[in-house]
């Protein structure tokens, strides 16, 4: 059942799944501008901003698909709030591996789907997805 609660979390979530989608695509594109221009845009960055990209249009979905009432959906969305962030940061602390300006965007990222893990865990959206018995 949706209550109003559920659908103003929701819908918090949905922007900030969406605002994570928009930082790892400005991290795409600038790393886009830089092998175009010339500068160095290795394969690590390439593929780390990629995947990061193609995280972030997953989590969108899943969390559309939660805020329409799919547990399974809502339950990836959590395991996501929590594991994507950690993820991230982990591999940006590879020393050297990245630029600096990489690093804080990539964190960036890491916190704003971070930040998902506290609405999509709290107690008013695990009410609204309750374990089948």
């Amino acid at each position: 059942m949706e209550t109003a609660s559920h659908n103003t979390d929701f819908g918090k979530v949905k922007v900030l799944a969406a605002a994570y989608g928009a930082l790892s695509a400005a991290v795409l594109i600038t790393v886009a501008v830089l092998a175009v221009t010339g500068q160095t845009a290795t394969s690590f960055m390439w593929g780390r901003s990629a995947g990061v990209l193609a995280s972030a249009a997953v989590t969108y979905w899943l969390t559309v698909l939660a805020s329409r009432g799919a547990r399974w959906a809502y339950l990836r969305v959590r395991i996501i709030s929590i594991v994507v962030p950690i993820t991230i940061v982990s591999i940006d602390m590879i020393p050297g591996a990245l630029p600096l300006w990489f690093v804080a965007l990539q964190v960036a990222c890491a916190l704003t789907i971070g930040a998902t893990a506290f609405l999509v865990n709290g107690s008013a959206l695990r009410a609204a997805f309750p374990k089948s018995s």
